[in-house]
């Protein structure tokens, strides 16, 4: 099995953060998030999901992306919409700071992509293993496992996230592999168990996926924040820029601001349809923006 996953105090300094991230690919920072924000989060984030079915969300895929995320979780993003507490978490100074280091070098901006509550629900089976960094494939492909970081993500606990629960899980190291494999279903994984506040802090070429939730009435509930690089700015060991989107002038600045600066695009709850038993294909995106988290 592989080597836990490093833990650190957000206190830590932000270049030993950066080391265990680009020695695993991952960490987990603890009391990232402030426990006054978290708890308004969890309880406006619990609220509403009792109005949301479980296993609608299909993440832009389609059937495939019912079987994604999963029969009994619930998912559900614009979340500034249900509490001002979200726009609180926008201002948090550690994950700025690993976000600036992560991406910046790499790109001229960068935004909130992803801001999406995930509750993992009784039952629930282990998620496919896969690489958010896949929904740019055209950027990490050509030089993989040597290309930029495209993007960073946060997976926070607004309660205890227990093994037993679905922390999680990540393969440490996977994010210098030389295979760039869409999906991954056997291989061994490491669960990020975090406290409420606690953050698992993920590269984007890094295998993760929603563990399995083996209690028979218990919940776990975690939500994730993700940010990008700006496609039309993307540096690449190729050239200069990668124009894939459209130009930099709607993109957020690189940091995100609770006085209403843009935090770019807006996050929408995906339709509610019903949801096949089956594998994945191995597939690539043509289009950005699906977004693959755990």
């Amino acid at each position: 099995m592989p080597d836990p996953l490093r833990r650190l105090s957000a206190d830590a300094p932000v270049a030993a953060m950066l080391e265990a991230y680009e020695a695993d690919g991952a960490l987990v920072v603890e009391g990232m998030v402030p426990g006054g924000i978290v708890a308004d989060l969890c309880a406006a984030a619990t609220t509403y999901a009792e109005g949301v079915e479980p296993g609608v969300a299909d993440q832009g895929m389609g059937e495939d992306g019912k079987f994604f995320v999963g029969a009994n979780t619930i998912r559900f993003s614009s979340l500034g919409r249900i509490t001002p507490a979200y726009f609180d978490l926008l201002d948090n100074e550690v994950y700025a700071a690993l976000a600036d280091a992560v991406l910046l070098p790499n790109c001229g901006s960068y935004w909130v992509n992803t801001a999406q509550v995930m509750f993992i629900g009784p039952g629930e089976q282990a998620q496919v293993l896969h690489r958010d960094a896949d929904n740019w494939f055209q950027h990490v492909a050509p030089t993989w496992p040597d290309c930029p970081e495209v993007t960073i993500s946060a997976m926070i606990g607004l309660e205890e996230v227990t093994e037993e629960l679905g922390a999680t899980r990540a393969v440490p190291g996977s994010h210098r592999w030389p295979e760039l494999n869409v999906y991954e279903y056997d291989l061994e994984t490491v669960p990020a168990e975090l406290a409420p506040g606690d953050a698992f802090v993920y590269s984007g070429k890094v295998l993760h996926g929603g563990g399995e939730n083996r209690t028979a009435d218990r919940w776990r509930r975690a939500m994730h924040q993700g940010c990008n690089a700006c496609s039309a700015t993307v540096r690449t060991t190729r050239g200069p820029t990668s124009a894939a989107g459209s130009g930099c002038a709607t993109c957020a600045p690189s940091r995100t601001r609770h006085d209403g600066s843009p935090v770019g695009r807006r996050s929408r709850r995906p339709p509610r349809r019903p949801r096949p038993r089956r594998r994945l294909r191995q597939r690539r995106p043509n289009a950005i923006g699906w977004s693959r988290c755990a």
